[in-house]
């Protein structure tokens, strides 16, 4: 049964899913070759796979924005303030470097050469190096200064992995070991991937509005490759439909109304907001009430935010904004 006076298109149109998909492995087939080309670091972090030298990068002024704050979004990005003719540095880095590759796309460390970056330096106050800081979806965090023994470091990324996941939803970058090199040209394309019998099943039963089946389709593909993004796009937006799907949009409405710190009220508006199309208002609420609920309430909200930020997809604007602000409230 469709809910009453309520569109089931727009911004969750899942008979699009399929095509958005194929987009999204289009764009990342254009970033490896812009890469392959001589783009950035930062660049190659912004594809779907990248190979583990992306995952140290070297950062200036010019380009904090694009490859510290931006990427942020996607990674927790752990700033290296090093120098030259610092002994200690050249004890931290290599250390921090190894690590962050260890990490397989978990973080991204950026190495910022104080001797040209003296704006950097005074803007983050730093007065001694090494001196290392992290940026989480645009919020920054210090972490320590001078060498610190390894198992410390290890410790500290571990917690910084875990908050970024837990609160901002960010699960890191997809590392390809074999993606250093690059390919051989007139390399055939890949064979096609062996879901594309459940992705298509999924669509049909998502037209023939079976949104059980379309569930355990996507699921099923999720259980054997869990970084399949068209499947976890899918989930995320016929488990949407799903919770809507029996609402009555005029109680659902009146209760938000009635309730504003009332997260359960608060949580079904959101769902509403965005499957008519309002992303900015279903992400507004919910950073609202997490801004005014604490414990298991507050906690029940954000991760209800991070599920419909999977709905819109991480590359939206509109998710990395909202990203910002969830930050903003909760440090």
């Amino acid at each position: 049964m469709q809910p009453r006076n309520m569109s089931m298109s727009g911004v969750v149109d899942l008979a699009a899913v399929k095509a958005a998909g194929e987009a999204k492995a289009k764009a990342e087939q254009a970033r490896a070759e812009s890469a392959r080309q001589g783009g950035s670091g930062a660049d190659a972090a912004a594809a779907g796979a990248v190979p583990p030298s992306a995952l140290v990068i070297d950062v200036d002024e010019a380009g904090f924005e694009r490859d510290v704050l931006q990427l942020s979004n996607e990674v927790p990005v752990v700033l290296d303030f090093w120098a030259e003719w610092c002994e200690p540095c050249k004890q931290l880095s290599p250390l921090l470097e190894r690590l962050t590759v260890e990490a397989a796309g978990r973080v991204v460390l950026a190495k910022i050469d104080v001797d040209a970056n003296q704006m950097l330096m005074q803007q983050f106050g730093i007065q001694g190096i090494p001196a290392v800081f992290a940026v989480v979806a645009g919020q920054v965090l210090p972490l320590f200064q001078g060498v610190v023994p390894e198992q410390q470091i290890r410790e500290t990324l571990a917690q910084l992995v875990q908050v970024a996941e837990e609160r901002f939803g960010l699960i890191g970058l997809q590392v390809d070991p074999g993606a250093e090199g690059a390919p051989a040209a007139g390399a055939a394309a890949p064979p096609a991937g062996p879901y594309d019998a459940l992705l298509e099943a999924a669509v049909v039963a998502l037209d023939a509005g079976d949104l059980g089946g379309a569930v355990q389709a996507y699921k099923n593909v999720l259980a054997d490759d869990p970084a399949n993004m068209e499947a976890k796009l899918g989930l995320a937006q016929a488990e949407l439909l799903s919770r809507v799907q029996h609402m009555n949009p005029q109680a659902v409405r009146e209760a938000a109304a009635a309730g504003p710190r009332d997260p359960q009220a608060q949580i079904a508006a959101a769902d509403l907001d965005l499957v008519g199309g309002h992303v900015e208002d279903a992400f507004g609420r919910l950073v609202d009430t997490v801004r005014v609920t604490a414990g298991d309430e507050r906690d029940a909200v954000r991760v209800r935010l991070l599920e419909l930020f999977e709905v819109i997809g991480s590359d939206d604007p509109r998710v990395s904004a909202a990203r910002t602000a969830l930050a903003r409230v909760l440090f």
